[in-house]
């Protein structure tokens, strides 16, 4: 706008300088134009602003504009000055209402209209300003009169009044006259093709609107309802075209207004519409009869949307995400609206919006807002979420971080919805990206690190099953690990929720069932993943879900109790699972039994029932293997819910009565199945009665089905468990007729007790009752057989464990209270009698064989009830063909049992004696020496083990027969003298022939032998014959195997042959030393002979075995203490191999590393050597020499609690005696030793860690090298002297004791000298220490 040249004025009067008055308050003086000084404002800076002057200027068109940019822009300078603005609102404002309102609606300039804006915005904003309203009711007035046009000027003024609306301190409602016209106008205005002026007009609506529906003016919403269709038709019409974000935003702001006071749902229901742009144009003011039908306006709807949801600004999408969530949300039937929106691609938008989101919460939260209502249209929006879903899965992985997220149940909902509907549209990397971040959120929620609403962990069980049913589900192993991890964190946080929710358990259930129902598929049974994952399952109803369950069953409901009762269930139907088998057997260990009929008596309905019944079946079946429990199926409509009813049906007689005998089948097998794992449905009284009951009123079609063994045996286990809890409390209320019928029916009838299930109590009252021995007696051939071809099942049960019948049954026989070994034994001697069934005579020994190396003290048994006599029979008859091939059988049973028997019970059993002698015999008549066939080795081993009794005073009439037996005594020498005559190549020889093993068996019979020789011919042989050829008529003829053979056996031998030759040489020299100490004899052999054997054994005392170079140490000085006697040790004194044995011995004892007990134990053989030369009358000097000060004091210092060994007492106390000790050392020895005996005081009788024992069976006769090995182990274990090794803490402490008491005696001066100063250990004659701990520890 241009202003005339006549109306242009200098503004200089507008402000006058008066620098000469400082006062600024005075009185203002009169403008240039004479205007009254009380309409004049003076400025702090200095000069004097007219308001009529003002108003002239901005008021006259006709004023440069320049000049009116300046007055604003002096006015503005002076409204900064607090005291001028003050001072203005308080006198002069209204001046400038009517000035600044005509210049805002009558300049065309832009930038001046800016500073008139901002002049109002600032004058209004004031905090005692009052002049708002003014404004408004001007601005407002020009709005509605519609004056102006629709012109730039107009644009301003919208903006202003815009401005005004948004100040919070002025009553704008109030003082609009003419909302109407207003509304109209500013309606008609939405039409204009200015987008800045549909900018402004949408945005004084919007606040229009906003301002009407805030307060409540009706006037203002009658207004807005009546123009609301055309409204809303332009609105949508300016929306769709407008490409500018500030439009829209104002555009979808008065819209969000509008939908959220319902004014487009009430235009829905009122039947109006939106009206097309021709008609708009023809007639503005269009009435109600001539709108369109709805649709158009929802088509409208989505189209005006999708330039706002395609906007780079967020908010501008955010607000337009919430118009549409308000929109649908006013209807009350959104389904028509929704279906339009997704029609016409709307979600296709809100999805790209979620992919190109970053993850911005506000932009992720209004996207699923509005895509959870998008679910009514169901179908048509599932289409369009499949093109969605990777944006859902992006949003997911945001949504899965945040704890509570608000939409994390829609995101669940959308993953869920897409993948069941459309099952292959997620690849093999979607699923595992979306089965992580499941597995994290669970994996969170356990650790209550994140919550989870109770509808989120549904769906997200849910989504796993709905992804196992992806055909891309288990291509990749991690997919299937988080599976499992998932499984384990749901099933865990529904078992401990933080606050209790019982529906939790449902889901996790469910989720259970279906990874499970997927592992066991046929499909995928056999592959590794879903092995490991069916693995899975049952770990965590077995770790997890059935210790919760049992213990907080009264608090789950019916729902849960049955998915869980059948997520069991399917684990026992897959029976040939090994861990289905243990986990039956965990849940019969929990008596589910018990527990199944508790459930039942909670929820006693059909559902409940039927599942604990069929469950139940399957337990029998996994628990029995016989598939029995279809008796329980095909009952399953009529089993009462109690197990009294049970007990009640089952006392009733049902000879005419086919369903009821059906429910007495299933009954008996319920009872038979829960007894058996000591889980009592009833007491055994009442359970007792009804069987009795049962048996008596059913006896005729007991007979008739006695056939049908499983039924019949469940009824005879279950009938014997009662009897025997009886006889444990010493009750004998029972019914005899019940008793006779029984055993009538065992007696009489065919059953087989190998195939039948039975509980061990109820087997061993079985063995009790003489009455069924006939039946019993075949029962136990058939056992024989049955173990003969290892096709035994393991059908016993007791003490908690599952056994084989065998096992029980020799279980039976160890404890004697019942007739099993009699009838065994029995019927082994009538297998005997008759000289026919050879192949029975073999199952029977095998069966005697097998019970002795499972309990070893059943042999004492079988022996005091005769087994010896039936064995002399067998034996006696081996000449006949019918028994042949039964004698390697009988060997080895005769083995087992002298192995295992007591000597007590063999003195009183003279039976055995005429055994030994048959074998003896047996062996004698053999064509050549010995034989390396199994019954002539096993024979051999037979002998030795009765020489071996013979100790302990047993079988001494057939241990003499053997110790004079000439084929022995020819036997044994041919086989030394083959075996000496070798030399050097002994060991090559033995590589290549059989005379090795012969060796082997002969020297171990040469070894009992010995050991035999001072009990059965004591006094009646010279052993100063077993240094060579005796001359002697009075020497009896027995086994002689000479020294120096023996050490060329040790010298030249393999390393078994040196062992058992080093104990036979041991054996030898102490039976020798005793009769040379007893009879003050001297050895009757050349100093050369013992010089060659003292060169072999002294090269065998550093022997890597440590018990050949023991034995030779021992060996070594007793001929020492002999050649002492007699005065011949002056070799000692230059032996430079002695002294070496010495010095090395002293030497690694002095060094640090001695503190170890195993480093101890190597260097015994030289302390015993050692020993032997300090106890020498004559002692070599060199001993001093030795044993010097320095290294005495550093063996000391090594002594503590664990090296101290009897064999270091012994040293040290004779190297006091030897005085090799000064004072200050054996005060520090004396200090050791006593600190040594508290602390083993202190330990007192530990429970003692024995050294497993060797079995004491030998399982087969044709392995020669477990015959051997065990003759060794006996000698070794049962050996003269201290070198076996095998003493227990409390032996080896005992020894250790008395050794440190002698060694006090001797320091507090009692005289504690050996007699014979040459022994370190003492023979002993009648008594074995090892091996009567070992029986005991077997009784």
């Amino acid at each position: 706008m241009f202003f005339l040249d006549s109306q242009q004025q200098d503004s200089d009067h507008l402000l006058h300088e008066s620098m000469a008055d400082p006062d600024h308050q005075s009185l203002s003086p009169q403008c240039a134009n004479g205007h009254r000084s009380t309409i004049s404002l003076r400025a702090d800076q200095g000069g004097v602003f007219c308001f009529i002057c003002f108003s002239n200027l901005v008021s006259d068109q006709r004023v440069p504009t320049v000049h009116v940019s300046y007055a604003l822009h002096q006015l503005s300078i002076a409204l900064s000055e607090p005291i001028f603005l003050r001072t203005l609102l308080s006198s002069h404002i209204h001046f400038l209402v009517s000035p600044l309102v005509h210049a805002l609606s009558s300049i065309d300039d832009a930038p001046i209209a800016i500073q008139i804006m901002d002049m109002i915005s600032l004058l209004c904003s004031a905090v005692e300003s009052s002049i708002g309203e003014d404004f408004v009711e001007r601005i407002s007035d020009q709005l509605s009169s519609g004056a102006l046009g629709w012109s730039r000027r107009q644009l301003h003024m919208l903006h202003c009044f815009g401005v005004l609306m948004n100040c919070e301190n002025i009553d704008v409602n109030s003082h609009i006259r003419d909302k109407e016209a207003l509304v109209c106008q500013l309606v008609e205005g939405l039409q204009l093709p200015s987008e800045e002026i549909r900018g402004e007009i949408l945005f004084v609506l919007y606040k229009f609107s906003a301002l009407q529906f805030t307060e409540q003016n009706v006037d203002g919403i009658e207004v807005l309802s009546s123009l609301c269709p055309k409204l809303l038709c332009l609105s949508l019409e300016a929306l769709a075209k407008t490409q500018r974000d500030d439009v829209r935003l104002n555009c979808v702001a008065l819209l969000t207004i509008l939908a959220q006071q319902g004014l487009l749902a009430n235009s829905h229901t009122n039947n109006f519409s939106s009206m097309s742009l021709d008609e708009v144009d023809d007639d503005p003011m269009q009435t109600a009869e001539t709108l369109v039908a709805r649709p158009c306006l929802n088509v409208l709807f989505a189209e005006a949307i999708k330039g706002p949801l395609l906007s780079t600004d967020s908010e501008v999408q955010i607000r337009t995400l919430d118009l549409i969530f308000h929109y649908v949300s006013q209807e009350s039937k959104p389904s028509k609206q929704i279906q339009v929106m997704v029609d016409e691609n709307v979600a296709d938008y809100i999805f790209e919006i979620l992919r190109l989101s970053e993850c911005k919460d506000q932009v992720i939260n209004s996207c699923l807002r509005v895509l959870d209502l998008f679910f009514l249209a169901e179908q048509s929006f599932r289409k369009r979420l499949v093109i969605g879903f990777p944006s859902v899965i992006q949003v997911l992985h945001y949504v899965g971080e945040v704890p509570c997220h608000p939409f994390q149940i829609q995101t669940l909902k959308l993953i869920s919805s897409c993948i069941s509907d459309f099952p292959g549209i997620a690849s093999s990397t979607q699923v595992q990206e979306i089965a992580l971040v499941l597995k994290r959120m669970l994996e969170r929620y356990y650790s209550q690190e994140m919550g989870l609403f109770p509808d989120a962990f549904a769906i997200i069980c849910s989504v796993f099953v709905s992804l196992m049913k992806t055909p891309s589900f288990a291509e990749t192993a991690d997919v299937l690990t988080s599976l499992q991890e998932s499984l384990r964190h749901a099933i865990l946080a529904s078992l401990s929720p933080p606050e209790k929710d019982s529906t939790q358990i449902l889901h996790a259930v469910y989720l259970l069932n279906e990874v499970y129902a997927y592992c066991t598929a046929p499909t995928s049974i056999n592959k590794t993943s879903c092995i490991e994952l069916r693995h899975c399952v049952i770990d965590v109803c077995a770790s997890h879900l059935l210790p919760w369950f049992l213990a907080d069953v009264n608090e789950v409901n019916e729902e849960a109790t049955l998915g869980i009762m059948e997520t069991f269930h399917s684990i026992l139907l897959q029976n040939s699972d090994i861990q289905a088998k243990e986990f039956a057997e965990m849940l019969v260990s929990a008596d589910w039994f018990s527990f199944s009929f508790g459930c039942l008596g909670n929820f006693c309905t059909a559902n409940m029932k039927q599942r604990i019944y069929l469950m139940l079946s399957s337990l029998v079946d996994v628990l029995l293997e016989q598939k029995t429990a279809s008796h329980i199926r095909d009952a399953l409509h009529c089993l009462p819910s109690d197990p009294q009813d049970l007990l009640f049906l089952l006392g009733q007689d049902s000879s005419n009565n086919q369903e009821l005998a059906s429910c007495q089948s299933a009954a008996l097998l319920i009872f038979h199945t829960s007894w058996m794992y000591n889980d009592r449905l009833a007491d055994d009284k009442l359970v007792l009665a009804s069987l009795e009951q049962y048996i008596i009123l059913n006896r005729t079609s007991l007979i008739c089905a006695f056939s049908d063994s499983p039924v019949m045996l469940n009824l005879v286990n279950l009938y014997g468990l009662c009897r025997s809890l009886q006889n444990e409390r010493y009750q004998v209320s029972y019914s005899l007729e019940a008793e006779r019928i029984l055993f009538h029916l065992l007696n009489e009838y065919e059953w087989d007790l190998g195939s039948s299930n039975i509980h061990l109590e109820s087997l061993k009252w079985l063995f009790q009752q003489e009455s069924i021995s006939k039946s019993l007696t075949y029962q136990i051939q058939k056992i024989s057989r049955t173990n003969l071809i290892g096709n035994e099942v393991h059908n016993v049960y007791g003490d908690g464990r599952q056994r084989s019948l065998t096992y029980w049954f020799a279980k039976l026989i160890s404890e004697e209270d019942n007739y099993a070994a009699t009838l065994l034994v029995n019927l082994l001697t009538q297998l005997a009698e008759k000289e026919e069934q050879e192949n029975d005579v073999i199952s029977i020994l095998n069966l005697i064989t097998t019970i002795v190396s499972i309990f070893p003290t059943a042999s004492n048994h079988f022996s005091m009830i005769g087994i010896g006599n039936v064995v002399h029979r067998l034996v006696s008859g081996i000449n006949n063909s019918a028994l042949r091939t039964s004698f390697k059988t009988l060997l080895l049973l005769v083995f087992n049992i002298l192995a295992c028997v007591q000597p007590g019970v063999l003195m009183i059993d003279e039976s055995w004696d005429a055994v030994s002698i048959k074998l003896l015999n047996f062996l004698s008549l053999r064509d050549t020496a010995i034989k390396q066939n199994h019954e002539d080795v096993m024979v051999i081993g037979i002998l030795s083990l009765v020489l071996y009794h013979s100790s302990d005073g047993a079988l001494v009439e057939a241990s003499r027969s053997i110790l004079l037996n000439s084929y022995l005594v020819s036997a044994i020498n041919t086989v030394v003298d083959v075996a000496c005559s070798k030399g050097p190549a002994l060991t090559q020889y033995q590589d290549e022939t059989d005379i090795g093993e012969a060796l082997a068996f002969t020297l171990s019979l040469y070894f009992f032998s010995l050991r035999s020789l001072q009990i059965v011919l004591a006094g009646a042989v010279d052993w100063q014959t077993f240094f060579g050829t005796s001359t002697s008529l009075e020497t009896l003829p027995v086994v002689c195997i000479h020294c120096h053979n023996l050490c060329r056996l040790m010298h030249f031998g393999a390393p078994q042959i040196k062992l058992i030759a080093s104990y036979c040489l041991l054996e030898l020299l102490t039976g020798l030393s005793e009769q040379i100490d007893i009879k003050k004899e001297q050895p009757r052999c050349s100093s050369s002979y013992l010089k060659s054997m003292k060169t072999v054994l002294g090269g065998l005392v550093f022997c890597d075995d440590i018990r050949v170079a023991t034995n030779s140490a021992l060996c070594l000085s007793m001929i020492l203490g002999w050649e002492d006697m007699e005065g011949r040790t002056e070799m000692l004194k230059t032996s430079s191999w002695y002294r070496f044995i010495a010095e090395e011995m002293s030497v690694s004892l002095a060094m640090p590393c001695s503190a170890f007990s195993a480093y101890v134990n190597h260097h015994k053989p030289a302390v015993y050597l050692t020993v032997a030369m300090l106890r020498l009358k004559n002692k070599p000097v060199w001993l001093g020499t030795v044993f010097d000060e320095s290294c005495i004091s550093s063996m000391i210092q090594n002594l503590n609690g664990i090296n101290i060994s009897r064999e270091i007492v012994i040293l040290f106390r004779e190297l006091m005696q030897a005085e090799l000790l000064n004072s200050q050392q054996v005060t520090k020895l004396n200090r050791a030793f006593q600190e040594c005996r508290k602390q083993m005081h202190r330990n007192g009788t530990r429970d003692e860690a024995v050294e497993e024992q060797v079995q004491l069976k030998i399982s087969s006769i044709h392995d020669h090298s477990e015959l051997c090995n065990y003759l060794v182990h006996l000698m070794v274990s049962n050996s003269f002297g201290h070198t076996s090794g095998s003493q227990t803490y409390t032996q080896k402490k005992k020894q250790i004791l008395d050794e440190m008491e002698q060694f006090f005696e001797l320091l507090s001066g009692n005289d504690v000298t050996d007699t014979r100063p040459c022994k370190v250990y003492t023979r002993r004659n009648k008594t074995n220490a090892n091996r009567e701990n070992r029986v005991e520890g077997e009784t």
